[in-house]
């Protein structure tokens, strides 16, 4: 690497931006790319070249890139930014930065955060700050619950061995069409036992555990209790943990709610997902911390990275959970579904074992952000 450029992990970048320091971006990967999908944060100021435009020089952004304070290049996989950071330092530009791996890299990165304690132990919420998914270690008494695991199992692999704790149970709140799950191979891995609710699971190719509404999985000291929830998906559960928080998965998210049409059962399911939220829900305690597998923006986001609210608060605050009438209810969620997924039908299919990509084929796969939810 150039002596007047730096590289920079993914890791760091995500820790400038969760702590709110100033963070100034040159994007210069397409526009169509950028626009579809981007690093964002409060703190964040990026703008978008592509490279192509910067091959010959740096003219086309002079008056757009600052001089007092560092500059972060980023592309898709990291080559292209290390060529346009040495073009930038060239000019006589101090603390020009290329983020190491690019926007995939980006992607893949987990950043735990604790979120509270349970009893015997702790729960931490892993926040994927580049695609929006958030997963969980429930950690008591030197045993661990992971629910909604990313196919980057050797992250979590990582926080355990540091933690000393062993994973005994793998759950999933639904069958993700998203992102693609590692819940199943890091549970073959540890000898841990894969849960998945049996609704979704009619065609999986691999053995699994049920877990279905009332069933109860015990992690040391802690009391994971399974909510049938449907709407998202029509096996969709949620968990409540030790009587603190509750596991919504893809149902209910701080700022919106679940899409039912992920498997193409948007009018079917569009009342399997009121019912959830409005009754199910409603019947639940209000000071249950929310924690959801998704979210859609950094203002979803608390001071800490973290990603929660008390349901109390969301019924009071969270559109998606006030709209009383059901007619306008209905027509809420099916006008306002986002474009589908990238590659979702592939994602369910390789969430099913029916698909056995390699990591490149996964990692393309999953480009782009995450649109499980309504638009309000």
């Amino acid at each position: 690497m150039s002596a007047d450029v730096k590289g920079i992990s993914v890791k760091e970048i995500t820790k400038k931006i969760l702590n709110g320091e100033r963070v100034f971006i040159l994007d210069v990967r397409n526009t169509d790319d950028f626009d579809d999908w981007k690093v964002e944060g409060e703190t964040v100021e990026i703008i978008n070249q592509p490279y192509f435009d910067l091959m010959e020089g740096i003219d086309p952004i002079m008056d757009k890139i600052p001089k007092d304070e560092p500059i972060y290049v980023i592309c898709a996989k990291g080559g292209s930014s290390q060529f346009v950071a040495e073009q930038i330092a060239e000019e006589g530009y101090d603390n020009v930065y290329s983020i190491e791996g690019g926007m995939k890299a980006y992607s893949e990165h987990l950043e735990p955060i604790k979120i509270g304690d349970v009893s015997g132990g702790s729960l931490h919420q892993f926040v994927r700050i580049g695609k929006g998914c958030l997963s969980y270690i429930i950690e008591s008494n030197g045993e661990a619950a992971i629910i909604d695991t990313n196919r980057m199992i050797e992250q979590y692999d990582e926080f355990i061995n540091q933690h000393n704790i062993k994973i005994k149970h793998v759950l999933d709140t639904h069958l993700h069409a998203d992102h693609i799950s590692g819940g199943k191979r890091l549970a073959d891995k540890t000898g841990a036992t894969y849960y998945l609710p049996p609704k979704d699971a009619g065609e999986v190719t691999f053995d699994y555990s049920p877990i279905q509404d009332g069933d109860e999985v015990n992690v040391g000291d802690v009391t994971i209790k399974a909510i049938y929830s449907p709407g998202h998906t029509i096996g969709s559960t949620s968990f409540i943990v030790d009587d603190q928080y509750l596991m919504t998965g893809d149902i209910l998210f701080i700022d919106s709610i679940g899409r039912p049409d992920l498997a193409g059962k948007a009018e079917d399911w569009v009342g399997d997902l009121r019912n959830t939220l409005y009754e199910r829900y409603k019947e639940l305690a209000d000071d249950l911390l929310v924690l959801p597998a998704h979210y859609m923006g950094i203002k979803e986001m608390n001071e800490d990275g973290s990603v929660s609210e008390k349901l109390g608060v969301l019924f009071k605050e969270n559109h998606g959970l006030n709209i009383q009438d059901e007619s306008e209810f209905r027509s809420a969620v099916t006008d306002n579904l986002p474009p589908q997924p990238n590659s979702y039908e592939n994602i369910r299919k390789t969430n099913m074992g029916k698909q056995n990509p390699d990591d490149e084929e996964q990692r393309e796969m999953e480009i782009g952000p995450n649109r499980c939810a309504i638009r309000e």
